[in-house]
């Protein structure tokens, strides 16, 4: 049964999941795309909308909350001097993923998850 399912564990344990997720998160910031498959975007996706939206509030406590979930410095620079100020008035979906067909060594869906605007 699926009862209380939210994400996926992406098949590897926590600790790997949320450092994974975090990389990901960090080169989105970093390069404004990137390209992965499609149950890693969603994954990534929600990680990234809720450092953004943290990251919108601009505080000190703001950026010490993201650098506890996110440690990579150059990102976290980018994401509140460049990013948070560019979505202030967007309630959310900062984020847009598109298919790019399918992955040829196991026919994996790829896609491309970027940033809006």
């Amino acid at each position: 049964m699926r009862h209380r399912v939210d994400h996926s564990t992406l098949g590897r344990y926590g600790s790997h999941r949320h450092a994974m997720l975090a990389n990901m998160a960090a080169s989105l910031f970093l390069h404004g795309a990137i390209s992965t498959t499609l149950v890693r975007a969603r994954e990534a996706r929600r990680v990234a909308e809720k450092l953004i939206t943290r990251a919108r509030g601009g505080t000190l406590q703001d950026r010490r909350l993201v650098i506890a979930r996110m440690p990579h410095k150059e990102a976290v620079c980018k994401l509140f001097d460049e990013i948070a100020p560019r979505y202030q008035g967007r309630p959310g979906g900062y984020t847009r993923i598109v298919k790019t067909g399918n992955r040829v060594g196991d026919a994996s869906p790829m896609v491309v998850l970027e940033l809006v605007e």
